[in-house]
């Protein structure tokens, strides 16, 4: 099996945060299982709460068989919102994979820039725009590390 198919045949992870269950059922219905026919399926963790993101990363050890491929957050959740999690995530985690935030606004871009993350994308959420969003960051950060 040559490196290619394996990278194809695992699933890419992806960690979803927001408070607000219809911004995680919108996040998820939009991805659907796979982002096109070239790419791998993917898995989407759901977190609620800044705490039990903070667990599951912490629980994960580099170079895992299940990395993290991709963080979306959502910049308007409470009581933590997802824009000082993007920045610590980025101080924090070694080789940090690419934040997607949400905003309320289009204006807010300059919090997503503050916030290191590679893209943002605004509430109501698109479907088609952060689908195309998504695909893209995962495509860049695949070629980055191969």
């Amino acid at each position: 099996m040559s490196e290619n198919s394996a990278a194809r045949e695992r699933k890419y992870s992806i960690v979803l945060y927001s408070d607000d269950s219809t911004v995680r059922q919108a996040v998820t219905a939009a991805l659907g299982t796979r982002l096109s026919p070239e790419m791998a399926e993917h898995v989407i963790h759901e977190f609620a709460t800044a705490a039990a993101l903070r667990l599951y990363v912490d629980g994960k050890k580099p170079g895992s068989d299940s990395p993290i491929d991709l963080f979306i957050l959502d910049g308007e959740a409470v009581p933590e919102g997802g824009l000082g999690i993007a920045r610590q995530l980025k101080d924090e985690v070694f080789n940090c994979p690419p934040v997607l935030l949400i905003t309320g606004r289009r204006e807010d871009a300059w919090l997503a820039a503050w916030s290191r993350a590679e893209a943002s994308v605004i509430h109501p959420i698109d479907p088609f725009t952060l689908a195309n969003t998504v695909a893209n960051l995962m495509r860049t950060s695949a070629v980055a590390t191969a």
